[in-house]
């Protein structure tokens, strides 16, 4: 009787260890941090929308973890970014945070995750140093640099016959490093960038910076944010100026383009995403987004998706312990994912590498490939790729890393008139 009791027992207490197992299971706490008001409002809607698709698709889950998504609205400044990411660290103890907006930001949420030690994940902010000079133990990106793409655009520039170019860019870091990389690459070319124009943050009227555009020059090479992408080329074209537009991502992107009219036809553009991609994975994924948001899917919700995407591949290397952050860290650098804008990897300094496309914009007839897109719009139609680009183009990484970070004063300007 007594060893019938004592076997009683411990069934019982198996049984009620199992029930308290299935009751608390395990999971993996993510902090998002995004503009979810403010100027830059939509952009971190649609930041915050390609991340929960992914996890829509794999119903809130990473493997045999419970995923708990924790949003905070940084409003787009970086002082915001930094309180907001404290909370998520020392309140909701999450085992890594992602987002960010502007280069900015990028500069100051990375030494917040090294204080930590709790991974950041950057799919937006273009910071380029984060990934070439200033290195963080805990800083990941799975998004792109500022000046990556402007490399292969300065090629396409010159092989296109333009040698004269004029430059107009938002004054701050991912201006100034956007700029800096074509700059650096056209000039490297045999071409001349003949005038340097800054506008502040959030111009609207571009009245004080439209006379000092040289109306001899080939092109103009511009790098503008949110309301001001809007607002410059309506402008420029209105001032009578015929010039070829060419940009940086922001100055033209699915995001903004269903905004934009006739004065964007043309406008040349390059980035590591386009919705106009006709691989089977992007129309699928561009139809989705379409459906879910009602929108046209920008390279904000792709990078965000891409993210979901590579943290749940990581934790799955790693045996699906997020409380491993070391494992974690070095396992992401490790994989390898093809992804909506095509084949993704990192390189030496932890930066992606993959294509980047040369996109011009183009007003098409109809609903295109039957995505379910407001018929007549103005998309991004790769011209040209450039297959698996990385942060430093064709120089050699030590070369590259000589110089200073690209700013308001390097490249120098000998040509500026």
């Amino acid at each position: 009787m007594k060893r019938k009791f004592i076997t009683i027992i411990a069934a019982l207490g198996i049984a009620f260890s199992a029930g308290f197992g299935s009751a608390q299971a395990a999971e993996v706490r993510i902090g998002f941090i995004a503009p979810m008001t403010g100027i830059f409002a939509q952009i971190g809607k649609d930041m915050s929308n390609g991340f929960k698709m992914y996890l829509a698709h794999t119903k809130n889950k990473m493997g045999p973890l419970d995923v708990k998504f924790i949003l905070e609205d940084s409003t787009g400044k970086p002082a915001v970014n930094v309180r907001k990411a404290l909370k998520l660290i020392k309140r909701d103890k999450v085992h890594m945070f992602i987002g960010g907006l502007l280069a900015s930001t990028g500069y100051a949420l990375a030494p917040v995750s090294n204080r930590f030690k709790v991974p950041y994940i950057s799919p937006v902010p273009a910071a380029d140093d984060l990934t070439q000079r200033k290195l963080f133990k805990h800083f990941l990106r799975s998004g792109f640099t500022s000046s990556q793409n402007s490399h292969p655009l300065a090629e396409w520039a010159y092989d296109q016959g333009y040698r004269n170019v004029v430059t107009i860019g938002a004054d701050y870091a991912f201006g100034y490093e956007t700029v800096g990389g074509f700059h650096k690459a056209f000039e490297a070319r045999g071409g001349k960038i003949v005038k340097k124009i800054w506008a502040k943050l959030g111009t609207k009227d571009f009245g004080p910076y439209l006379p000092q555009i040289p109306k001899d020059a080939d092109a103009i090479f511009t790098l503008m944010v949110g309301p001001m992408s809007l607002a410059f080329p309506k402008q420029f074209r209105a001032a009578g100026f015929k010039m070829p537009m060419l940009g940086g991502v922001t100055s033209a992107d699915e995001f903004i383009l269903p905004s934009m009219g006739d004065e964007a036809l043309g406008y040349v553009t390059a980035s590591q995403y386009s919705a106009a991609l006709t691989t089977d994975k992007n129309k699928a994924f561009v139809k989705e987004y379409q459906q879910r948001y009602g929108k046209m899917a920008s390279y904000y919700s792709e990078s965000c998706y891409t993210t979901g995407q590579w943290v749940d591949l990581t934790l799955k290397k790693i045996g699906y312990k997020p409380d491993n952050t070391d494992a974690f860290l070095e396992a992401f650098k490790t994989i390898r994912i093809n992804a909506i804008r095509g084949p993704v990897y990192l390189d030496a300094y932890g930066n992606p590498v993959h294509n980047s496309y040369i996109r011009r914009v183009t007003r098409v007839k109809g609903d295109r490939l039957g995505l379910g897109v407001k018929p007549n719009s103005l998309w991004n139609l790769v011209i040209k790729t450039y297959p698996a680009v990385g942060q430093f183009w064709k120089w050699p990484a030590k070369e590259f890393l000589k110089d200073p970070v690209y700013s308001k004063k390097f490249p120098p300007c000998p040509h500026c008139k």
